[in-house]
């Protein structure tokens, strides 16, 4: 086995250490719901009867209480194209469980946001609770003590995190995250960006506009961009939480359904009941946590997992920060490019070696942990194998040594860059996160003039008066989960990318999120403590110097301290109604900081 990085085993054992606490506790919540917990031999007849009532054909079996439940948690809706395969899911799922002599049933459902439509919308300040939504959808439906294992249907955003979340306080329950697979490969990304730009210039119409994003959003599957969605896929292949090489298989395809008819069959022989019990709580452990963040980096993943996956850290009992991000940060390689940070989409990456390469060069190169609890295989590089079918059956393909594609995947050895990629920045604005995967490199450090906005619909109006034609840092607060729920300020990528392609030295300093497609821009994000509160970038004026810089981990505004001090802070803008805002005011209200989580739920439970 090869020996694990020395600063990955630091940081390891540096989350082992901060967790011991919080992780016995934890352990000891499953262990006790294992053995007190509500389980379907304990419901009362009247329950049970409830229960089983519609299963139809399943009712003898799940009466009998002698063959395993599946509780299915799907995130099902057609509108989200990632999610619209799903429909199907179900029925076929229970026919996969009744070939091993098990059941499986709709335990709930959850809702599944679409970052895509809401972006740059009123419905994103619904979008990063409605990760708090789905993990408390989830708990509801495995709340009823009729299953004995869960399979999770769910890609997108928000949904993998809220789903793990809620799945996690059942974790003495085995569990597999089922895909659906991204759509087949649309426009070229890079002439995508070049259409959105020209449209931000005012060189094309909406019409033009229309027609490029539909031919790159054009059918079922998940966006083909290496944004949150996709990251997801990466982090549960390197967590083990797949079937091996599940994430980006395309969906309708033979291959996909074999895939998922696997991952039924699997929870059927980890159950409690067997010589195999692997459960959730156990799989999901500090260096499985590891592994995600490693992946994350080495990818050039999405910027909103600073976020997700602290909070999914903390409903496992393990407390993750942004300095173990920074400190992995600056040794894990980056050996992915793709769009935004290259130009081939993950339909491109998989071709050229995918998951299967890349966690198994990672492993050789002592980046990831290979020892730990997956739901399928002794150890992680059993998941470095890719899915085939011989004929009907479903066969697995050891990884390939050597990447197809080295503009796209390479080895650890020959990394794109010698770091992953995402630092934290910090001085007496507070903490934040840098995403330089994509940035060039002689833009990581900007010392420029601040431009105040608390509304990037603002931005974007002084950007076509012609107001920031110049060297600028644009400063937008007020947009942490506290103030408006951390919408992602996407619409600021096209206009902000045209003022740097014009020669100037340009920036951006907030409280708030950048989509998963965050790009060239250089960005400071997820400010914490956030404007709401008094949190120092309330107190930036217009014309202040601010310093950012990559390479010296540092966010400062050049004013002197004691006057800095004395400033009184921005008064935030009045809260919002309408598109059912107002009906997460409380999660606002007890949200706690980004790099905790930003989630009021797992606040409140004291997690």
């Amino acid at each position: 086995m090869t020996e694990i990085h020395p600063e990955i085993a630091a940081v390891t054992a540096r989350v082992i250490a901060r967790s011991r606490d919080s992780r016995r506790a934890y352990l000891d919540l499953i262990a006790r719901e294992r053995e007190t917990g509500v389980h379907r031999p304990s419901l009362a007849c009247g329950n049970l009867a409830h229960g089983f009532a519609a299963a139809g054909e399943d009712k003898a079996a799940i009466r009998s209480g002698r063959t395993m439940n599946i509780g299915i948690v799907t995130a099902y809706n057609d509108m989200l194209s990632a999610h619209q395969p799903y429909g199907r899911y179900p029925e076929q799922m229970k026919i996969f469980a009744r070939e091993r002599g098990a059941t499986a049933q709709v335990a709930g459902g959850t809702p599944a946001m679409c970052d895509g439509v809401t972006q740059g919308q009123r419905g994103m300040e619904l979008s990063l609770f409605s990760r708090d939504t789905i993990a408390l959808s989830t708990a509801v439906a495995l709340s009823h003590g009729m299953f004995d294992g869960a399979a999770l249907l769910g890609i997108c955003d928000k949904i993998v995190p809220g789903l793990l979340i809620g799945a996690l306080r059942f974790g003495h329950l085995p569990v597999i995250l089922v895909p659906a697979g991204p759509m087949p490969s649309g426009l070229a990304n890079k002439e995508k960006q070049r259409i959105r730009q020209l449209y931000a210039e005012g060189k094309v119409g909406r019409e033009e506009l229309l027609e490029s994003e539909s031919a790159s959003y054009h059918g079922a599957g998940t966006c083909t961009f290496y944004g949150t969605a996709n990251s997801n896929q990466m982090m549960m292949d390197v967590m083990g939480l797949h079937m091996p090489g599940a994430a980006f298989i395309n969906p309708g395809t033979k291959l996909r359904q074999a895939v998922t008819r696997a991952a039924v069959h699997r929870l059927t022989e980890i159950g409690a009941d067997g010589n195999d019990y692997r459960p959730l709580g156990r799989c999901v452990d500090e260096k499985a946590i590891i592994n995600a963040v490693v992946g994350l980096l080495a990818t050039g993943g999405s910027t909103n997992h600073a976020i997700h996956l602290p909070a999914m850290a903390r409903a496992a009992g393990i407390v993750l920060d942004w300095e173990d991000f920074d400190r992995l940060s600056a040794v894990v390689p980056l050996i992915a490019r793709v769009y935004p940070n290259g130009a081939g989409d993950v339909n491109h990456f998989h071709a050229a070696g995918g998951m299967s390469f890349v966690i198994a060069s990672l492993i050789d190169a002592g980046m990831l942990h290979d020892d730990i609890l997956t739901v399928s295989g002794t150890r992680l590089r059993d998941h470095a194998r890719d899915p085939r079918l011989a004929g009907e059956e479903l066969v697995y393909e050891e990884a390939i040594t050597e990447s197809l594609d080295d503009t796209m995947l390479r080895r650890p050895g020959c990394p794109f860059q010698p770091d992953g990629g995402m630092r934290l920045v910090r001085g007496n604005l507070g903490r934040a996160t840098f995403k330089t995967s994509a940035v060039e490199e002689h833009r990581r450090t900007i010392e420029a003039p601040a431009r105040v906005f608390s509304d990037q619909d603002d931005v974007l109006k002084a950007f076509k008066a012609g107001e920031l034609e110049r060297d600028v840092i644009v400063v937008v607060r007020f947009q942490g989960p506290r103030a408006n729920g951390m919408p992602e300020l996407h619409k600021l990528t096209p206009p902000l990318g045209v003022l740097q392609d014009r020669g100037h030295k340009v920036a951006l300093v907030t409280d708030g999120r950048m989509s998963g497609a965050s790009g060239k821009v250089p960005a400071a994000i997820h400010l914490s403590p956030e404007a709401i509160g008094g949190g120092p970038i309330s107190r930036i004026r217009d014309g202040d110097i601010v310093r950012l810089s990559a390479e010296e981990g540092r966010l400062e505004v050049l004013v002197d301290a004691e006057e800095f001090a004395a400033r009184e802070a921005a008064t935030a803008p009045p809260p919002a109604s309408g598109t059912g805002r107002e009906l997460f005011a409380f999660m606002r209200q007890g949200a706690d900081g980004a790099e905790q989580g930003a989630s009021a739920m797992l606040a409140a439970a004291g997690l």
